[in-house]
């Protein structure tokens, strides 16, 4: 491996629940493959998420950013000379790209003249070179510049866009677009670096979208590994863009699929969500023989295969925090400090719903007696999914005495294309309508007292709390809603443009061109009919769910004279800052427990 495991002590089998946040995580390590032993990774060691450099031939690790607000987007070129990080100001995810040596020291300006944006993506290659991909209310552009001279142009559109791959000799750059309109599914292009040219385009057609992956990692192969959704679901495939041709990859695998090349091109890292859980196997392309990795029941959230054909991957499992480890099942690296204690493991459950069996992971107290009070943790996105993987929020809740369900409702990544795209056009109540058959589930089966459920969760986790509040008011008992959407119209008016391009595909259009389905779908439509507690956690200068649409539902409330609560902070979608994350946590634990201690158990 070339790293050596620092010295770590674990914390007890039931630690208090701070601990497990507090406790060391990081993220896998990106290497630069032109120097592989130096690695770029992010870790809250400092108490903030931040970037940190790892030399594996030294097995010295070095802080790059401290930033108050913490830093968790980076990259590091392929000579590994410098680390690039993202320079926002305070959460808000709009500003530029800096870079910093990869052993530490003075940060510069990656990319001189480029004004703020949001992130469109960023690929680095050699000699200096940087692809940029910006993305503003006039829409996406891409850049090239070498070493950090004046940018020149290859790319604009007022459509959504972003960069993905670079080719390995630097003559090729992907990007992924919505030009037809639609940035849920997207089409491929790839343009000449040298002029802004097309090379290669490919669109699958309305409603079937394309990602694409990375270039072959071999100079002059003109080789993309992709993905395609033809069949359903996401499964991969080879472009070959000097020629226009396609090789299909062939897998008995139900699930989606994701891939990776192996260094020497020869083989793909083939990676399977399958209800909730990932499973690792490497695919020779010459003999097409597919061999499955030994690793443990979990689910992996990024994983690699080195120059030496070792693949490493971050694992974690409901019961078990994250570590990054290799085939050959030893530890890879950690980052200082203690490891957290264990929780309880996830268990499965399959609830007949109106378009199919619903997916939901339960975990509960060991051996507490039920029914339980019951947290409905709603996940975000709408594009992603609960999986069985560490969660210290979780096992907050669990340590509290609560069973925490979390529904894979339609619109859920990993279940397939038709199960993802059920829910446009009938935003939100389409996913409560899954959140309602798992609710009356866990009460009808003894694990949830009817009258002690709480529902919660963040983005659109939070969005759909505060509809479901509104729109099934008699299902909850207690509303947790961080950093939701609470006023639709308003919000539009406010997100960033990218999240403006996504709801006119969700939506079907603008406000202004199906203002019906927005006001079905907004959480303030419904404001009057809430009848129970709601605490709201909002981000000062979050671009995402605006603080102006959240103010608007709060004011609505409070003419009500209504129990609402908001707990703001200064920093944008979400906190880096480890104890303001737990002091958010302690204030829905806090919310909750007052509200419930008034009612009592009712079955």
């Amino acid at each position: 491996m070339g790293a050596r495991v620092p010295c770590v002590w674990r914390m007890s089998s039931l630690p208090d629940w701070k601990a497990r946040f507090r406790a060391a995580r990081m993220s896998l390590p990106i290497w630069a493959w032109a120097q592989p032993s130096r690695n770029v990774y992010v870790s809250n060691a400092s108490g903030v998420f931040e970037i940190y450099g790892w030399d594996r031939d030294t097995a010295v690790t070095e802080q790059i950013t401290y930033r108050a607000a913490g830093t968790h987007r980076a990259s590091i070129d392929p000579t590994g000379e410098w680390i690039w990080w993202f320079d926002d100001a305070d959460g808000s995810e709009f500003g530029s790209w800096r870079r910093t040596p990869f052993g530490g020291g003075a940060s510069q300006e990656a990319v001189a003249g480029l004004a703020p944006s949001y992130s469109g993506g960023l690929c680095l290659g050699l000699d200096g070179l940087s692809v940029v991909g910006c993305s503003t209310d006039a829409g996406a552009s891409v850049y090239a510049t070498r070493g950090g001279g004046t940018p020149v142009l290859l790319y604009a559109h007022p459509q959504d866009a972003s960069i993905t791959a670079l080719s390995r000799d630097g003559a090729l750059v992907a990007i992924e677009h919505s030009e037809h309109g639609d940035s849920r599914h997207m089409a491929l292009r790839v343009l000449r670096v040298a002029d802004g040219s097309t090379a290669a385009e490919l669109w699958d057609g309305p409603g079937l979208g394309l990602d694409a992956v990375a270039f072959a990692p071999v100079a002059g192969d003109t080789r993309m590994l992709a993905r395609h959704e033809r069949l359903g679901r996401w499964t991969p495939f080879i472009w070959d863009v000097a020629t226009c041709t396609e090789h299909p990859i062939e897998l008995d695998l139900p699930g989606d699929v994701s891939a990776q090349w192996f260094a020497d091109a020869s083989a793909l890292l083939i990676a399977h969500d399958y209800h909730a859980r990932t499973s690792l196997f490497r695919l020779d392309l010459a003999t097409g023989s597919l061999e499955a990795l030994d690793i443990p029941p979990g689910t992996i959230s990024g994983a690699t295969a080195r120059p030496d054909g070792v693949v490493e991957y971050l694992w974690s499992s409901g019961a078990e925090p994250s570590v990054v480890l290799d085939s050959t099942g030893a530890v890879v690296i950690r980052p200082p400090g203690p490891i957290a204690g264990s929780s309880v493991a996830a268990e499965d459950a399959w609830v007949d719903g109106a378009a199919g069996r619903i997916h939901a992971l339960i975990s509960k107290p060991a051996g507490a007696a039920t029914p339980l009070p019951t947290l409905f943790m709603v996940h975000g996105g709408p594009a992603s999914h609960d999986a069985d993987a560490f969660s210290p929020a979780v096992a907050a809740w669990v340590d509290a005495g609560f069973a925490v369900v979390r529904v894979n409702y339609r619109g859920s990544t990993g279940y397939g294309a038709a199960w993802r795209d059920a829910i446009e056009h009938r935003v939100g109540l389409t996913e409560l309508d899954d959140l309602i058959a798992v609710r009356d589930w866990a009460v009808s089966s003894g694990l949830t007292d009817a009258g002690r459920v709480v529902l919660g969760g963040d983005s659109w986790g939070g969005y759909l709390t505060l509809l479901g509040l509104g729109v099934t008011p008699g299902s909850w008992s207690v509303g947790i809603a961080g950093v939701p959407v609470a006023d639709y119209l308003a919000a539009y008016d406010d997100e960033m443009e990218a999240l403006r391009a996504f709801d006119r595909a969700l939506f079907g259009g603008s406000p202004d061109e199906v203002p019906d389905r927005y006001e079905r779908s907004s959480p303030i439509t419904y404001v009057d009919d809430v009848i129970s507690p709601v605490l709201i956690i909002a981000g000062a200068n979050d671009p995402r769910c605006p603080i102006r649409q959240i103010d608007n539902y709060v004011e609505r409330l409070r003419a009500r004279a209504f129990d609402v609560e908001v707990y703001r902070f200064d920093a944008g979608h979400g906190t880096l800052v480890i104890e303001e994350r737990i002091n958010q946590v302690a204030a829905q634990l806090d919310f909750a427990r007052r509200h419930l201690a008034q009612l009592r158990p009712t079955n």
